[in-house]
């Protein structure tokens, strides 16, 4: 064995081996457990980040973990290669998005293998390949099919730069996240997928996912938003555009004798027909359209608004309350109408500040008096005032008699709602999956038919600006169906479609038949664990249990659930601020690798942070990473050049030895729970460093001694082989065993090690420390107490104090109580 430490040469001979013996190819086995790990598919950029690497090596150091306990391990890697930064950098390059994309991926696939990650490479997908988005094109059309796929004009975040809609997660201050545009508000048709219909099952379902962090489930309720209210409508005294009423939905019907006007959205259709008349009324919805239309931009703006002049009547009362055009309601939030409480909605109070409407205050406040809104709304529950025969009830008594009122007079009904809106999925650009319908000459609309699937997209392809080429090219957009020539769709896929079902395709993508092979993918799916950020806690995780559910109906997987375990990564930081090119605080791992090698970059990148928090970065911790590996090869190196290890004979065992041999087996039992149950890693790491420190005090010239640090260092590279896999490789191999470490068995611990025949023990007075004691491991307690007495550190405190009480915790401390 080579004494020094070269981790460039050993780390390329290990992944040849890997690779000439396809050590990580996953098949479908029912005669053992299986384990599907998988980490968050990366865009092809062109160049990973350290961000990528923590996040890949968590996922590799629990597949690998999850092998060495006798699991069948699926753990594949692919590519989210769709989407619109790829169509940017090639418009900026100028070339085709298609070979901008793929010359990222050979790039960053040689990036990914030289950190050894043991990725399943024969399972390798591209999002952007016909292959793989013919089944997505299939699937909308079988949704279609069902009802559950809808065409519509829609109210959008449109970026006037990138010529394309944003989700409302990617507009931020108003502006789009990728240009920096300001964002507008549009009416264009748009093509939805109706997740609303599964709201309910997606909002039970949290309760069952034990293994996902609270926030995220938190995070997905407050986001499908299930909310009790009521439905009620104010008759207009003059109708507008055929509209007799205006209905608004309120969780708060106890407020409703607040109310003082009604506020529509711009995009309301009363809004838009009054504006037909009114420029002033026009010329305020179109400045509108320059703000975004989340619900979040809205709550921040400053509130403004226009009277129409209309006037509708309250339900119960029957007063006169004034109608107003305001930017802060949302056309796709409710009926596009509010009953504006100012006294107790905030958003509310702020208009009436502003506009200097009237507020009445109809709750109370704690002290039974009528709330004070001075500085601000009160929002908080209370007894009514100022509301009729309702006066004293508290909320929900009053929710229910102000409801049935309602009801009595056809004005209401009591419902439940969801902030959770239908998925729009229409996007504008070119580099996405084309959506695979026909638009006919009436105006309609058919599904272009399976077996004539995938709708392709064109890959060579000039871009001239932001234009979609679609758009422009008339032959690709004409369509011969039955005879006649119709005209596809040039919108594409909002690319979470393709990532909303990639890790099922993982499990067979090289079936050709369908869009699942369902007995490879039920013997795989659910994944068991899942690794990626928390940033994906809405959007892309709450798509995938849809998309996973839309799959299940469609008889494609037999489970209810893709994930059952997942693990948000924390941030790697430079200087306090996350990593990016904008900043100049990125580190290049490429660089790293080829300095330290890829085992330094991978310890440093699970010991410096628990995984789930953010990771500071530091120089001299990866330095002292590989100065740690350094000294793990020469005590190897050093051991094995020794010569031979007498047989271990643990019952003959006594002082150092026996106590290196309970230390080996306490590491065990301490860093299977951090890698299985904790997800502890860097805990792991800094236990196997204490056993090493515990094995390097041993006497190499007492031969069962000898024996011990052999069973210490055979299980020290086995701990450390999902972290650091290159160097256990040889490592394993150089302490006699076999050529694959792969498959080699986690240690087992010993019981019997365990057993000690003294422990410490810690004396305080009045509960500080005072003096520790090594007693026997089965000492009484009146032995304890009477040994802490007697303990010369003790008695100092206990000089002219008297004895009131002695606490013994067996095995830990003995308390003693003085006055």
């Amino acid at each position: 064995m080579d004494q020094d430490y070269d981790p460039q040469t050993l780390e390329q001979a290990a992944r040849a081996y890997w690779d000439e013996q396809q050590s990580f190819a996953a098949t479908e086995d029912h005669s053992r457990e299986k384990f599907y790990c998988l980490a968050m598919f990366p865009y092809p950029s062109g160049r990973l980040h350290m961000g990528h690497v923590r996040n890949y090596t968590i996922s590799d150091v629990i597949a690998r973990y999850q092998r060495m306990q006798g699991r069948n391990v699926l753990h594949p890697m692919g590519w989210d290669a769709f989407g619109l930064p790829a169509e940017n950098a090639a418009i900026a390059n100028r070339t085709a998005p298609a070979a901008w994309t793929y010359s990222n991926i050979d790039y960053m696939r040689e990036q990914l293998k030289a950190l050894g990650f043991s990725f399943d490479w024969n399972r390798e997908l591209a999002t952007c390949r016909p292959e793989y988005y013919r089944w997505e094109q299939w699937f909308f059309t079988r949704l279609y099919e069902k009802g559950l796929v809808y065409r519509k004009m829609a109210t959008v975040n449109w970026d006037p730069v990138d010529q394309t809609v944003l989700a409302n997660e990617q507009v931020i201050d108003g502006r789009g996240w990728r240009s920096g545009a300001l964002v507008e508000r549009r009416e264009i048709p748009q093509w939805f997928l109706r997740i609303t219909a599964y709201a309910d099952e997606l909002l039970k379902g949290l309760d069952d996912l034990d293994g996902w962090p609270e926030q995220v489930r938190t995070m997905q309720r407050n986001w499908i938003g299930k909310s009790r209210g009521v439905e009620l409508a104010f008759t207009l005294d003059t109708p507008v555009a055929g509209e007799e009423r205006i209905e608004v939905y309120t969780t708060r019907p106890d407020t409703l004798f607040g109310v003082t006007y009604l506020s529509l959205a711009p995009e309301h259709p009363v809004s838009q027909a009054l504006a037909a008349d009114n420029p002033a009324l026009a010329a305020f919805i179109e400045a509108c359209r320059k703000s975004g239309v989340s619900e979040a931009e809205t709550a921040q703006a400053e509130k403004r608004g226009m009277d129409t002049g209309l006037t509708a009547r309250h339900p119960l009362t029957g007063e006169e309350i004034p109608v107003w055009v305001a930017n802060y309601v949302l056309m796709d939030y409710g009926s596009g109408a509010v009953m504006a409480v100012p006294a107790h909605d905030q958003r509310d109070w702020e208009f009436a500040e502003r506009y200097d409407l009237p507020m009445t205050v109809v709750i109370c406040d704690d002290s039974g008096k009528p709330a004070d809104i001075s500085e601000a709304a009160f929002t908080e529950h209370g007894a009514l005032t100022n509301s009729g025969d309702f006066d004293g009830l508290p909320f929900e008594a009053a929710f229910d008699a102000i409801a049935a009122a309602l009801a009595g007079r056809d004005a209401g009904r009591v419902t439940t709602q969801y902030r959770l809106r239908d998925w729009g999925v229409s996007r504008q650009r070119y580099w996405g999956a084309p959506i695979p319908m026909l638009n006919l000459p009436d105006g309609g609309e058919i599904p272009i038919p399976a077996e004539r699937l995938p709708a392709l997209l064109p890959e060579d392809v000039v871009l001239d600006g932001v234009t979609s080429p679609l758009k422009a090219d008339t032959e690709w957009r004409k369509f011969e169906l039955d005879r006649q020539v119709v005209e596809r769709e040039t919108d594409t896929f909002d690319t979470f479609m393709e990532s909303s079902w990639y890790y099922a395709r993982f499990t067979c993508p090289d079936y050709e038949a369908g869009m699942l092979d369902s007995e490879r993918a039920n013997y795989w799916l659910p994944v068991d664990q899942y690794v990626g950020g928390i940033e994906h806690a809405i959007l892309h995780l709450l798509y995938a249990r849809f998309f996973h559910k839309l799959m299940r109906d469609e008889g494609l997987v037999d489970s209810d659930e893709p994930f059952t375990r997942l693990l948000t990564q924390g941030m790697v930081l430079k200087d306090g601020a996350k990593m990016s090119k904008s900043k100049g605080n990125t580190v290049d791992p490429t660089a790293l690798i080829e300095r330290y090698g890829a085992d330094t970059v991978r310890l440093f990148s699970m010991f410096a942070a628990p995984p789930d928090q953010s990771l500071e970065w530091s120089d001299s911790a990866v330095e002292g990473a590989h100065r740690f590996l350094k000294r793990l090869w020469r005590m190897v190196a050093e051991h094995v050049a020794s010569g031979a290890v007498p047989a271990l004979e643990p019952a003959t065992l006594d002082g150092a030895a026996r106590d290196g041999r309970r230390k080996i087996h306490e590491t065990i039992a301490k860093v299977s729970d951090d890698y299985g149950r904790r997800q502890t890693f860097n805990t792991a790491i800094a236990a196997v460093m204490e056993l090493c420190n515990e094995l390097g005090r041993l006497d190499p010239a007492d031969a069962q001694a000898r024996a011990v640090l052999r069973e210490g260092l055979d299980v020290a590279v086995r701990l450390l082989c999902p972290v650091v896999p290159h160097a256990c490789h040889h490592l394993w191999r150089a302490l006699g065993h076999g050529d694959d470490i792969t498959w080699a068995p986690w240690p087992g611990v010993d019981e019997s090690a365990l057993v000690r025949d003294s422990i410490e023990m810690v004396v305080q007075v009045n509960g500080k420390v005072r003096a520790k004691m090594v007693v026997p491991a089965d000492i009484g307690k009146a032995d304890a107490e009477a040994e802490a007495l007697a303990q010369p550190n003790a008695q100092r405190f206990l000089e002219g104090k008297t004895v009131r009480k002695v606490i013994v915790v067996p095995g830990r401390l003995v308390n003693i109580v003085v006055s």
